[in-house]
């Protein structure tokens, strides 16, 4: 005889929990985020700005970590939901140990895009684009790594980032998968829009971090007590 089914158990109620955590947290990512990118749409597009976008961007960092927290421990049972209490928990505990590894990767990008974008007047060879272009991107997918681990374990900075670096080549699958939303995202940006990242940061995000199973579990395993 089979088990019945109570209310917020199905596969219907467990969809639209689903649906439910995706849109709250979206609504608080862009919430906690929005300091910054109001200040970001207000500065235009010219290169020399980009220092300043990259301040703008701080409160990114956080937020996005807080998303990740609560879309880890989100609940599953309709009946029972708290995303909003989950998200805030979140960045109570991830704001300042993200902010460590998110505010050095900004100034990092930003001196990468500052020189590509000033390139003809290094007098580099061609060749060096191409080395900062991949260097850049590296950086991106060790960010990846980075928030995710922030997010869901209690390491020291430091510690943190090295786990990210190791990760980085032990996990290529899981580094795959980030660059698989990585390039998605920016050819949707490209085709479609600049605000697609922040319309669709949930659902990527929620993408990212089944991606990122295998590093999260050999985390458990070999790296926490």
């Amino acid at each position: 005889m089979s088990t019945p089914v109570t209310f917020g158990q199905g596969s219907l109620s467990r969809a639209a929990a689903l649906v439910h955590t995706l849109v709250t947290v979206e609504a608080l990512l862009l919430i906690a985020a929005s300091p910054g990118l109001a200040a970001l749409l207000l500065i235009g597009p010219d290169p020399a700005n980009l220092p300043l976008a990259a301040v703008c961007l701080l409160p990114l960092g956080p937020a996005t970590a807080a998303a990740l927290y609560a879309l880890h421990h989100r609940d599953r049972d309709l009946a029972d939901l708290h995303p909003a209490r989950t998200y805030w928990r979140g960045w109570r505990l991830n704001a300042l140990p993200s902010l460590r590894l998110w505010a050095p990767l900004l100034a990092w990008l930003t001196v990468i895009a500052f020189t590509l974008t000033h390139f003809s007047a290094t007098g580099l060879p061609g060749w060096w684009a191409v080395l900062l272009a991949a260097i850049g991107a590296a950086s991106l997918l060790w960010g990846a790594h980075a928030l995710v681990l922030t997010a869901l374990f209690a390491f020291r900075a430091r510690d943190t980032a090295r786990l990210a670096a190791y990760f980085l080549f032990r996990r290529g699958r899981a580094t795959l998968g980030a660059a698989s939303l990585l390039v998605l995202t920016a050819a949707g940006t490209a085709v479609l829009t600049e605000a697609l990242p922040a319309l669709l940061a949930a659902p990527l995000l929620l993408s990212l971090l089944h991606s990122s199973r295998p590093v999260i579990a050999e985390t458990q395993e070999d790296f926490t007590v």
